[in-house]
């Protein structure tokens, strides 16, 4: 929102739609790129619940190009608008090569990694590593940015350590390189998900890099989180990661609340039943019925803590219904368990 002083001396408001290079944003959440959570059943869900944009999970480029079954299935975005794959790597080639791979099969962004603290990708020298050395860590997003006509965005924290805040840096470099967006987790890679994100810290970023959007991550949750996170950062958007987790609707849910200020219930009775069966069948539908039900597992879970009801889950109850093999019984016994649940506050 801009103000714009009138030649009588009046001011007045005039809204200026916020975009990725030449791609409108629908409103200002988007879901994060979760390994093992935001995959394709899981993104659908949030899309439909009114969530602006949705993020794949990490794709390391080099499996990528190289055929990896797990890698290709995470880049697919079949009926997700705008397509958004997120890409790690420590080698510009292959960060090219996957960039233009990706956008060859549909994807309408490109996400630069430069955020992941797990070790495994740290130790590859991929994910948040890349913020111990900048110069190398533009080489990846110059072989991107050379190698695809779509926009190219790009995720961080604020540094590695709390001695090398460097995000304000990396940001304006990569701004100038010709990165459309930039979002920043308000930790460093030695934090990892401790402590409170220090939101404050990312409008060190607002100041350097004023005319692309800038988006802020980390612990928002719920809608005070939302309003608070705006506010302290100067972001023009929020990303909401571990607190869609059993909740894939509060994204969408704090999207309706920063544009209307109304604060929308969790789905619950026979809507949640649903939803839960619904994605129950997704994931089998995804990978089949094995593996699809050891990835609904984390997700159970996450439901019944969400619906509050994880306590009352009887023992053994999660174990005997994720390892059962009559997919019926699953989603009859789901539907039963959720539909009991009342209506609650959504965040």
């Amino acid at each position: 929102m801009l103000l714009i002083k009138c030649a009588t001396g009046l001011f007045q408001e005039i809204c200026v739609m916020l975009t990725i290079g030449n791609i409108p944003l629908k409103n200002k959440v988007i879901l994060a790129p979760m390994s093992g959570v935001s995959d394709l059943p899981f993104r659908r869900i949030a899309l439909r619940y009114g969530v602006g944009l949705v993020v794949s999970e990490m794709v390391a480029s080099e499996a990528l190009c190289t055929g990896h079954p797990e890698s290709l299935m995470r880049a697919e975005g079949e009926g997700i608008d705008p397509h958004i794959v997120q890409l790690a790597g420590k080698d510009p080639h292959w960060m090219g090569e996957g960039a233009r791979m990706a956008e060859k099969a549909g994807a309408d962004v490109i996400d630069i990694n430069m955020g992941c603290p797990a070790k495994k990708v740290t130790s590859g020298y991929s994910g948040s590593a890349l913020m111990k050395d900048l110069d190398h860590a533009m080489t990846l997003v110059e072989a991107t940015l050379e190698a695809v006509s779509v926009p190219v965005t790009l995720k961080m924290r604020l540094g590695w350590d709390e001695t090398s805040i460097n995000a304000p840096e990396l940001a304006k470099r990569a701004v100038d390189a010709g990165v459309k967006m930039i979002t920043v987790h308000g930790r460093t890679r030695s934090q990892f998900y401790k402590g409170k994100a220090d939101w404050r810290a990312i409008r060190q970023v607002r100041d350097v890099v004023p005319d692309v959007p800038l988006v802020a991550n980390g612990d928002c949750c719920k809608f005070e989180d939302a309003d608070e996170m705006l506010a302290q950062s100067g972001a023009d958007l929020v990303m909401v990661g571990r607190g869609a987790y059993g909740r894939p609707w509060v994204p969408g849910r704090i999207a309706h609340y920063l544009e209307t200020g109304e604060r929308l219930a969790d789905p619950h009775g026979e809507e949640l039943a649903a939803l839960v069966v619904e994605h129950y069948d997704a994931m089998l539908e995804q990978y089949g019925f094995e593996i699809g039900v050891r990835a609904f597992r984390k997700h159970m879970g996450w439901y019944l803590e969400a619906a509050g009801r994880l306590d009352d889950a009887p023992q053994g109850f999660m174990r005997g219904l994720m390892t059962s093999l009559d997919a019926d019984l699953v989603r009859n016994t789901l539907y039963d368990w959720f539909v009991q649940v009342p209506m609650r506050s959504a965040a």
